[in-house]
């Protein structure tokens, strides 16, 4: 069993960060070495937690070389899209010029028009969704 041994000033900071927390994860985390403090075994910690003793262990560890550091979440990196960042000014003359300015003889955009357009003058191909993911990640409105 691993024990964990908090300083007055430690437990307060991570009572304070389970209790301010939106990240449901963290606040399991820091739940789980408040509880190791008080010297209950991973078993029931993750019992309680609704988790399994391998994680409880997966979380102590950390916390106990690294401190407050150690239970911090990290995100991988975001999957790259499909569509260059590079084609942002393009598009955005699209939606701008709409489609009767772009030689097209309809009146408004679609995600799905935005997208066959794309495919026709670059050769890069992409679903309706993609071009909605990627016109709102760069605030363009069609």
């Amino acid at each position: 069993m691993q024990r964990i041994r908090l300083t007055a000033t430690a437990q307060a900071h991570l009572a304070q960060r389970f209790k301010t927390t939106t990240d449901r994860r963290l606040r399991d985390r820091c739940q789980a070495v408040l509880m190791a403090h008080r010297g209950r075994k991973r078993k029931t910690i993750a019992q309680d937690l609704g988790g399994h003793r391998t994680t409880v262990r997966l979380w102590l560890k950390p916390y106990d070389e690294q401190g407050a550091e150690g239970i911090q979440i990290h995100w991988g990196p975001r999957p790259q899209g499909r569509m260059p960042e590079t084609l942002t000014p393009t598009i955005q003359e699209w939606v701008q010029a709409g489609p009767q300015g772009c030689g097209l003889d309809w009146a408004n955009w679609t995600y799905e028009e935005l997208a066959t357009s794309l495919y026709q003058s670059t050769g890069i191909a992409v679903k309706r969704t993609a071009m909605r993911v990627f016109c709102q990640r760069q605030a363009l409105r069609p």
